[in-house]
């Protein structure tokens, strides 16, 4: 079924402008993902490329700060995930601490990349370095403490991301 040129600019500008993800453009317009996908990949190739616009349109309406911002959010929310596969997963509690330490270390790593380019998020970068800090020592020096540190980690975590965040 063709749909009309306006179905299109009304995707185009719920994706863009509105920031909602290929399956809730779909929904609000009435037209298939798949469809919306094909329209955005049509787009690109005649040099209209969606994801630069809406890029674009974040850095220019909230600035930079508020995109890094969004980049730690993202992040911090698939830290969390497999932080959840760990406490699920059957693994020896020496082992467990590494995964987690290595967990940290890159979450770490993201969040001092994104306080350098946004300077409020350096506080934050400081916590979390203390936690990862934290838990090589927990690995090294008391593995079997590694499951009740799990417990306190999830919860502390997410004081430290309202005092900072």
């Amino acid at each position: 079924m063709a749909h009309s040129a306006e179905k299109r600019r009304e995707a185009r500008k719920a994706y863009i402008y509105e920031r909602l993800t290929i399956p809730a453009v779909a929904l609000k317009v009435g037209v298939p993902a798949a469809t919306i996908r094909r329209w955005k990949r049509a787009a690109k190739q005649a040099g209209d490329d969606w994801d630069a616009a809406r890029a674009a349109v974040m850095l220019s309406g909230e600035g930079l700060e508020a995109v890094v911002s969004t980049v730690v959010e993202e992040f911090v929310l698939q830290f969390h995930a497999a932080l959840e596969m760990l406490k699920r997963e059957d693994i020896a509690p020496d082992e467990r601490v590494k995964l987690m330490a290595q967990l940290s270390d890159a979450f770490n790593k993201m969040v001092g990349a994104a306080g350098r380019v946004a300077p409020k998020i350096s506080q934050l970068s400081v916590a979390l370095d203390v936690l990862r800090r934290l838990g090589e020592y927990i690995r090294e020096h008391h593995p079997d403490e590694a499951e009740t540190f799990l417990a306190i980690l999830e919860p502390f975590g997410e004081q430290l991301a309202e005092a900072y965040g």
